[in-house]
């Protein structure tokens, strides 16, 4: 085993400092993004079954920067699924951020997954916010 992991630790060990600052970057940053965007979240987020687009030069551009901040929370959140940091909670906000064709649907099946519902509407509490209102069957039966 260690005859397989020397050679690795040898290519890696230059950038060490750099991964252990990176994730400590990226906890910090957890730590207060994601509790800030799920406090923002509207409470009736969830309620509606479909959402009305109408498109716009500036409906455009923000379209484009919210799935540029997406993108970079996604890629984040996969790395913090094996780095310290909240990595599940993060590609949830992701998605939540993000704009593309399919994803209230998958909203919904995430929000649905044990443990979420709950975990997002106690971040909420702690800031005095009201829980997400869901529609009955995405209720957590736990």
């Amino acid at each position: 085993m260690i005859q397989i992991v020397a050679p690795i630790y040898a290519v890696m060990e230059p950038y060490l400092p750099i991964i252990a600052s990176v994730s400590v970057l990226m906890v910090l940053a957890s730590m207060l993004i994601i509790p800030f965007l799920i406090v923002k979240m509207p409470a009736d987020y969830f309620v509606n079954k479909r959402r009305p687009r109408t498109w716009s030069i500036p409906r455009i551009v923000l379209y484009i920067l919210r799935n540029f901040v997406a993108f970079i929370l996604f890629i984040a959140g996969v790395l913090m699924l094996v780095l310290p940091g909240q990595g599940l909670l993060t590609l949830i906000v992701a998605v939540v951020v993000s704009d593309f064709p399919g994803k209230f649907r998958l909203e919904r099946w995430l929000l649905k997954q044990r443990g979420v519902l709950r975990s997002i509407n106690w971040i909420r509490k702690r800031y005095d916010k009201p829980k997400i209102h869901v529609p009955e069957e995405l209720e957590d039966k736990s």
